[in-house]
Formats: C-alpha cells, sequence, structure tokens
C-alpha cells in the first residue's frame, strides 16, 4: 500500500474526472469559441528537433531533466544514509569498508531501477486509464517507454556490474553468482533477470529493430520471464516498489487479449495502384473513437503473431457500423496483404470465394486507441502536414469536420491547410476517399480548405491527371466473416474500464489479505524469493479472476447493447435527412480537386508556407498536426520553432503535434 497506494488513488480518482470530462466536451469548445486571446503551451512549442531524441517539446524536456534530477537525488540520498550507517559495522581494515562500500552502492542502484520500473511500464498500458488522464495517447507515450528502458538499463548494468566488483574484491565470484539465499536476494535469478533485460534492449535498438523487426517483436515477449525472475531476486517487498505499475500493464494486456480473441467482419477490400489498399472493418455502434485514433491489426493468414499499428481514416460520423484503414505497401507484411486482396479480385476467385476458406483473410483487432478528445477541433485554423500515406489520418480530420460543420455539431475549424508531400501522382486518388459522398456548396462559405500538394519524383503531370478515377484496381466485397470490433477498448468509453480497474485492485487486496491470513502467517513463509512469486501470482490471480468477471459482464452488455441496435448499416451519410436540394450539393472528388493545387518536383518550402499564413492569419492559435517520417516531423517542427521564437505580438502562435507512430 505505501508504494503502490499513490498510483493506484491517482487512477481511482481518474474515472469520475474523465467521465466528467466527456460530459463537457461540447462546453470546452464554445469556452474555446469565446477565448479570443490566444496561448503559449509548453506541450506544443518544440526545443529540441533533431537527435537521438526525436522531437522534443519543452514539456517533455522538463520531464525529462526533472526526472534525472530525481534519479541523482535519489542516488544522492541512499549514499549519505549509507555514510551515516557504516561506523555501525564496527571496526573494519580500509578494505573492508571499500567493500561495504561498493555493496551499498550496488543495492543503491538496485533501488534506484526499482524507481524507474515503477514507471517503465506505465506508458506501454495502451488503455491506461493514467495516460488518458493526462491525454497522450499511446503513440507518444511510447517513446517515453524507450527513453525510460534506456535509462532503466543503464542502472541495472550499473547495478549488477557493481556487485560483479564486489564478489571480485571477497574472491567469491562464481559461489555468489550460483548462489539462490533465501534471506536475502537470490543471486542466480537477478543474473537470468538482467540476461532477459539484456535480450530485450539490445533487439530494441534501433539498427536491429529496423532490420529484424519480428526478432525484436518475438524477444520482447520475454517480459513475463522478467518478471518472474524479478520477482525471485528480489523478493515480495523490494518487488512492491515496481508493483503498481506492472499490475496496470497486467490489467491492460489481459483485457487486450480478450479483444482480440474476436475475428473482426472485413466487409471490402479495395486495391488502388499506388500500392496502398483500403480495408472497411465492421464495428458496432457503442465503440467510440476520434478521427485521429488508431488501431493495431492482425492478419492470421499473413502472421499469426505480427500486429501492425494503422490510422485509421474513417471518422466517426461517417457511419456508426463501419471503420476505414489506408495501408500502404511498403514491406513484406503490406506486401503480401495488398497480394491477397488483389489475387481474391480475380473473377475465377470471386465466384469461389464463398466456398474456399483460403480465400478468405482473417483479421482481428486491438484498439482504436487516441486522444481521449478530439484536440484539433479547438483550433480555428490548422496546418496538416502528412507524408504519403500519412494522409489517411487527415482524411479522417477532413470528414469528421465536414460532417460536424453540415450537421451543426460543435466545430471551431473554418481553416485549413493541408500539405501533403508524396513521391509519385498515382497516389493522388487516395484524396478522394475522404468523407461526404456529396457535399453541400454552402461549405465553401463556412470552410477554408487549401489542399497543396508536392509530388517529389516527378518533374510535370502525367497526361490523365485532371481526370476523376478513383484509381481502384480491384474491390472486394464481402472478403470474410466474423464480427464487429469487441467495444472493450475505445475512446471515450470510461465506465467499463474504470469498473475493471476498481474490482481487481480490490480483488488484489483480497487476494494478498486471504494469503497472508491463511497461508503465509500460519505457515511462516520468509523465504524472500518464494514471497516474491507469491506476490506476482496474486496479481495474476486477481486479474484473472476479478478482472475476468467483469470483462464477462462486460461482453454481456456489448452483446445485449447490439441486439438492440437496428443493424442498419450507416457506411453512407443519409443525406434524405437533410433539406438542401441535390443541385445544391456537389460530389466529394469534385469539391477537393477544386481546391487541389499540384506542385511537380520539388518539396514543401515551409518557411515559405508557415510566413503566408503568418502574414494572413494575424495573432491567432495555428494548430499544427504533422503525420509522416521523422525527417518530415524534424523539417515541421523546426519552422514551428523558428517562427515562435521570432515572433511580434501581432504574429500567430504555432502549436506542433505528432500524429506519427512508429515501433
Amino acid at each position: 500500500m505505501m508504494y503502490g497506494g499513490p498510483i493506484f488513488i491517482i487512477a481511482f480518482l481518474a474515472i469520475p474526472y474523465l467521465i466528467i470530462i466527456s460530459w463537457e466536451e461540447e462546453n470546452q469548445l464554445q469556452e474555446k469559441k469565446e477565448k479570443k486571446s490566444p496561448r503559449f503551451h509548453l506541450g506544443t512549442f518544440p526545443i529540441l528537433v533533431e537527435g537521438p531524441f526525436g522531437v522534443v517539446t519543452a514539456a517533455e524536456l522538463i520531464g525529462i531533466i526533472l526526472f534525472i534530477v530525481f534519479a541523482i537525488w535519489a542516488i544522492y540520498s541512499y549514499t549519505v544514509v549509507n555514510f551515516i550507517l557504516l561506523p555501525t559495522y564496527g571496526a573494519m581494515t580500509l578494505y573492508e569498508k571499500w567493500i561495504i562500500m561498493v555493496r551499498m552502492t550496488a543495492l543503491i542502484f538496485g533501488l534506484t531501477a526499482l524507481t524507474c520500473l515503477a514507471f517503465l511500464f506505465i506508458p506501454i498500458s495502451r488503455g491506461s486509464i493514467l495516460l488518458r488522464l493526462i491525454n497522450i495517447p499511446f503513440e507518444h507515450a511510447t517513446r517515453y517507454h524507450i527513453w525510460l528502458g534506456n535509462f532503466t538499463m543503464f542502472i541495472l548494468t550499473l547495478h549488477g556490474g557493481t556487485y560483479m566488483a564486489e564478489f571480485i574484491m571477497r574472491g567469491e565470484l562464481l559461489t555468489e553468482i550460483l548462489e539462490w539465499k533465501s534471506d536475502r536476494g537470490a543471486n542466480f535469478a537477478g543474473v537470468i533477470c538482467y540476461i532477459f533485460a539484456l535480450l530485450m534492449w539490445v533487439t530494441s535498438l534501433p539498427p536491429v529493430r529496423r532490420r529484424y523487426f519480428e526478432l525484436f517483436l518475438y524477444t520482447h515477449q520475454l517480459y513475463i520471464l522478467f518478471f518472474i525472475f524479478m520477482a525471485l531476486h528480489i523478493g515480495d517487498t523490494y518487488f512492491s516498489r515496481a508493483a503498481a505499475g506492472i499490475f496496470l500493464f497486467m490489467l491492460d494486456r489481459f483485457l487486450r487479449f480478450c479483444q482480440s480473441r474476436r475475428t473482426v467482419k472485413i466487409t471490402s477490400a479495395t486495391s488502388f495502384p499506388c500500392g496502398t489498399v483500403q480495408l472497411v472493418l465492421s464495428k458496432p455502434g457503442n465503440l467510440q473513437y476520434n478521427a485521429l485514433s488508431f488501431i493495431f491489426l492482425r492478419i492470421r493468414e499473413l502472421s499469426r503473431l505480427q500486429w501492425h499499428p494503422f490510422s485509421v481514416s474513417s471518422s466517426p460520423l461517417d457511419g456508426k457500423n463501419h471503420l476505414s484503414l489506408l495501408i500502404k505497401s511498403v514491406g513484406d507484411w503490406t506486401g503480401k496483404l495488398r497480394g491477397s486482396t488483389m489475387n481474391m479480385s480475380g473473377e475465377e476467385q470471386q465466384i469461389e470465394l464463398p466456398f474456399q476458406p483460403h480465400s478468405e483473410i482473417t483479421a482481428s483487432v486491438e484498439g482504436p486507441y487516441g486522444h481521449e478528445s478530439p484536440y484539433y477541433l479547438m483550433y480555428e485554423n490548422l496546418i496538416l502536414v502528412a507524408g504519403g500515406s500519412g494522409i489517411s489520418a487527415f482524411l479522417a480530420i477532413l470528414s469528421d469536420i465536414f460532417h460536424r460543420i453540415k450537421e451543426k455539431k460543435p466545430c471551431l475549424t473554418r481553416n485549413i491547410v493541408l500539405v501533403w508531400a508524396i513521391k509519385r501522382s498515382n497516389e493522388l486518388p487516395l484524396l478522394y476517399t475522404a468523407g461526404v459522398e456529396s457535399i453541400p456548396t454552402s461549405l465553401s462559405v463556412k470552410l477554408n480548405l487549401d489542399i497543396q500538394t508536392y509530388v517529389t519524383q516527378e518533374s510535370e503531370p502525367p497526361l490523365e491527371e485532371g481526370k476523376f478515377d478513383s484509381g481502384v484496381n480491384s474491390s472486394v466485397f464481402p472478403i470474410s466473416n466474423g464480427f464487429s470490433i469487441s467495444s472493450l477498448v475505445g475512446t471515450g468509453n470510461i465506465i467499463w474500464p474504470g469498473i475493471y480497474l476498481v474490482v481487481s485492485t480490490v480483488g488484489l487486496a483480497i487476494t494478498l489479505g486471504l494469503l497472508d491470513t491463511y497461508y503465509i502467517n500460519p505457515f511462516s513463509i520468509s523465504k524472500w524469493w518464494y514471497l516474491g512469486i507469491l506476490l506476482l501470482g496474486c496479481m495474476a490471480v486477481s486479474v484473472l479472476v476479478f478482472g475476468g468477471l467483469v470483462i464477462g459482464l462486460w461482453h454481456l452488455w456489448e452483446r445485449t447493447s447490439a441486439e438492440e441496435e437496428c443493424g442498419v448499416d450507416g457506411t453512407n451519410f443519409d443525406t434524405a435527412q437533410h433539406s438542401e436540394p441535390t443541385e445544391l450539393k456537389v460530389s466529394r472528388q469534385e469539391y477537393l480537386a477544386s481546391l487541389k493545387t499540384v506542385h511537380y518536383g520539388q518539396r514543401p518550402n515551409f518557411k515559405e508556407i508557415f510566413g503566408s499564413i503568418a502574414e494572413r492569419c494575424g495573432h491567432v492559435d495555428v494548430g499544427v498536426i504533422v503525420c509522416g517520417p521523422q525527417s518530415l516531423q524534424s523539417c515541421v517542427a523546426k519552422e514551428c520553432r523558428s517562427q515562435i521564437l521570432r515572433r511580434r505580438s501581432t504574429d500567430p502562435i504555432f502549436h506542433f503535434n505528432s500524429h506519427s507512430f512508429s515501433l
């Protein structure tokens, strides 16, 4: 309770807070609209734009500095205490004092590493209440896990290396390494634990991870053995220092496991000549998400273990029973997916499709994940910068804004500049997959949209430019049987995750209390390694039994809600509900094509783009969202920083936001 209590209390208090915030979302948009003066935010001001950390905002830099200062202070405090305790060991030679100080230093590094481990698993709990509390989506928090992992590995190496130095000084290296003590740390378990940590760290380094991604993915599953041998090594008391963060991760992992067991129906697949595949997945009407959400997708026919993240390319207002993805063929997995959909589009296989199980592709889904609130709606002026397939996320934003303006829902956005950098012009048809089929002509009065497309590897337009060709190579409908995406995970759903967290945590307290009352105390259990594994076992039992009970009830509620739905697919927007005459509407393709300017043989000049917007907008907030490779993020972040540093009182404030995600 002493070590994990504060984290659990914050998580419990986050539940009612998030519920209240979700109720007041429309009020927040109204308050933002009434607020005239722009504000500077540390979280959207990029400080470091290049280097090993990538783009780092002012808030993130402050967090890094504070954590390093905290670690240094912890080491210093432990060291001072050790110097105070040194005389209590009695009369010793200088060499014996050195041995004791080395041992104490090793313990200090171990305690500091446990502090790091207490935070290490919170950023990778994808649906964590804590991440939702501070509105940091998983794709952003992943790099915090990377930073903490590197720092933790450094401290663990100092911990093990210092103990090795002490063993060598006493001439008992091999004996101490193989020793399995009951009254204090089991050294051999610690050596095995460090080996697992080292394997996970080495395979996660960028050169290894990018070249051998599957090796990184599979090796990272060793975290289960890492937990077990860490509990065996340090016992229950020390393990409690990191137990709260690990328990929250276990809750999230079990929930994702339950969600991913469902086979999700793929209602249609479309293949474009540029190598991009559009998948439309079935979802229940009560599954909530925002336009800047993403999901993890597994296709069992391609790999039973690989999960790949993709941005959602559809707005939640496009239809309540479907969700779309745009997947570009850039690797082995995505190449196989495109090949599968193109093979199924052949005439001979289309006939056999309903009777040939091998011709189907079976999907499993985790998510959707993302920001708790649609922050892009908070800006009246938006700059969207996409690189290649990064346009997918912005198609969802455009569609969402189209729908909101059309349906008169809360939306502050009125000026949008979309900058899209692509290699070849055959990717241009992807732009026409956004949103509403028919768009009212009055939209051009309410929304000022400027689309600047840069084709970098072509010096002149192709002959067929200007034709409204969707570029579809093949279309398959449907290509698999299954169910809707499970609503066990979803942005905006707070009540059931809150019940899951509270019941599981209370279950952990009950399990530990029963174990202590009826087993540990009556039988005088005192072995460190045994108590450690008992604590870890209680955590697992609490997740499986108490958490599993809540998930079972959650499934029943989900099934009941699905049965109550009318069952009408909302794939197409129901234009009959609007009184605007048909002749006052234009097609989506015609509207977007009229706003598009294509530049061939050049890259975006962000200094020029941002400068013209600064002159045109005046003293306002301008939201900048980037979705693309690291080089593109750095260029945009550098220009945002430059504009902020040299701005005058009448210039706008550019707020940098990144939507890119890669493992």
